[in-house]
């Protein structure tokens, strides 16, 4: 069945609003978290930390952190209703992109979080490079696997 196309642009009309309650809500994430204990807001640090031991010191802290990255969308989908996404139902090719992205947040010693919202904030040469780069190899990778191989 073809979607209606009128309907298709009035939820694209709609949906900007959802990306930039994100934004919003992350770039504040970083600044709450930056200034209440003076660390940088790096989601694959904070993970890396409890999994490695490193975090040790602060695992309440990162604990605390990661059930607000998991509860809060939850909480939000509940209360007002999940965005339509264009996500592969694909079991094997979310997995294959989680390790991927995964192990791209190792390579980069940061994640979107960290180089993205917090390291392009305070003008990091280092956080805009990472970030250029992965937005790159992501834009490529959407490319390929989208418009050569017909994966996604």
């Amino acid at each position: 069945m073809k979607s209606d196309p009128s309907r298709r642009k009035a939820i694209m009309e709609t949906d900007w609003v959802w990306g930039l309650a994100g934004g919003v809500l992350i770039g504040l994430g970083g600044a709450v978290y930056l200034l209440g204990n003076g660390r940088i807001m790096g989601a694959s640090g904070i993970l890396g930390g409890l999994l490695d031991g490193s975090g040790r010191s602060s695992a309440a802290e990162r604990l605390a952190f990661l059930a607000g990255v998991i509860v809060m969308p939850l909480l939000i989908g509940l209360l007002a209703g999940s965005p339509a996404t264009h996500a592969t139902s694909n079991a094997a090719i979310l997995i294959a992109a989680g390790v991927l992205v995964g192990l791209g947040t190792r390579m980069a010693n940061g994640c979107t979080s960290g180089h993205g919202v917090c390291g392009v904030s305070r003008l990091s040469l280092r956080g805009i490079t990472a970030t250029a780069a992965f937005m790159l190899a992501g834009i490529l990778t959407v490319a390929i696997l989208r418009q050569v191989m017909g994966v996604i």
